[in-house]
């Protein structure tokens, strides 16, 4: 364990300590949530993936919304990067393609808090060249 130098040392354990304990908090229950997997392969991350983890992991935060925000790993749209999975409770999840910062935003007050379609939905029939062969 670190040793606490100064109020800014303190002050960061305990947010972590908090952050920590609202993801607990909220595995318990994480059916009836929202649940929001960003695409965190190698070419997630190259295209943004992590500032877009770091964009909803704030706002859920910010906003205390009922929603679980993981990582995963590659979903196969390497072309589409970055991705994220959301699964509404009672509705098939949808993946949104091309997602940055701005766009994580939009898809959190549009589509999880309005439920409001949105432009880059990738369509659950899609199907790469591989799999046409």
């Amino acid at each position: 364990m670190n040793k606490i130098k100064s109020l800014d040392d303190l002050r960061k354990m305990k947010q972590n300590l908090k952050s920590d304990i609202s993801i607990r908090e909220k595995s318990d229950k994480a059916e009836e949530m929202v649940r929001v997997r960003v695409a965190m392969a190698t070419c997630g991350i190259a295209a943004g993936a992590r500032e877009v983890m770091n964009t909803l992991l704030r706002k859920v935060e910010q906003d205390s919304l009922p929603v679980v925000v993981t990582q995963g790993g590659c979903m196969g749209y390497c072309y589409a990067e970055p991705t994220i999975e959301v699964a509404v409770p009672g509705k098939d999840p949808v993946v949104f393609s091309h997602v940055d910062s701005a766009r994580a935003l939009e898809i959190v007050d549009k589509y999880i808090v309005g439920g409001e379609l949105l432009d880059g939905i990738i369509p659950v029939n899609y199907q790469t060249i591989q799999e046409k062969l």
